[in-house]
């Protein structure tokens, strides 16, 4: 059994179905060290979002790792919604979030309509018993959104997050389904929309940013790690 997989491909089918996703990419992920499979880099498609899903599990390690990023498209101000669930060595780890599509600071109507919901499920995670927050630079708390759960957990705590995660996905969806109201976008442009976003995800996703692709390089190879980066940058694009 494993907890960390468990809840991403819950997590995964539940966007999948409802939104008609097809695969696209299937990508063994081998070990730069011996050449051995550590996981799979997949890219599944749909009218409305486009998923990575790298996942990694490496036993000598005790690292069991599954990312999910659902994008949604250039022009749109959905925001996109992603999972980190990992499990290394003996702690678990969580990062849930959904990812801003206009500068939060200057649209309150925008985080009223696509965050405030979202509230409740937030403060109710802070209450879980065995959550520690994560060591995260001020640099990815602000390219994030102020309602990122991002959290250390031991094996209790980390079993009890299938509700929060929940609430976060189903919330998400709905938003997917019915859009963002365009008075709550202020007047941005979808040319606006598609610049911010990918100046957002170059941010996101760069190595000097987010230390955890160091560790992907010296695991899977710098070439490899970079298409990676790649895929995440350019999905749904």
């Amino acid at each position: 059994m494993s907890l960390t997989r468990d809840l991403a491909e819950e997590t995964l089918a539940a966007i999948r179905g409802p939104l008609g996703l097809t695969q696209v990419i299937n990508q063994e992920l081998r070990s730069a060290t011996d050449g051995a499979m550590v996981g799979h880099h997949l890219v599944l498609k749909g009218a409305a979002v486009s998923v990575v899903n790298v996942a990694m599990t490496v036993d000598a390690f005790g690292l069991d790792s599954h990312m999910i990023f659902a994008f949604t498209p250039p022009e749109s101000s959905v925001p996109h919604f992603t999972l980190d669930s990992v499990k290394a060595g003996g702690s678990y780890a969580f990062h849930l979030d959904l990812i801003p599509r206009v500068d939060p600071g200057a649209n309150l109507d925008y985080l009223n309509h696509c965050f405030l919901p979202l509230t409740e499920a937030h403060d109710a995670a802070a209450g879980i018993d065995g959550l520690t927050p994560a060591h995260l630079s001020p640099q990815q708390w602000q390219l994030m959104s102020s309602w990122m759960l991002a959290h250390r957990a031991d094996e209790a705590a980390f079993s009890s997050i299938g509700p929060t995660v929940a609430a976060y996905r189903d919330h998400w969806l709905t938003l997917v389904r019915d859009g963002v109201p365009p008075e709550a976008v202020g007047g941005v442009s979808a040319k606006d929309l598609d610049r911010r976003d990918r100046r957002n995800r170059s941010a996101i996703f760069n190595p000097e940013v987010d230390p955890v692709w160091a560790l992907v390089d010296r695991l899977l190879g710098a070439e490899v790690s970079a298409g990676l980066r790649e895929s995440l940058r350019a999905a749904g694009r």
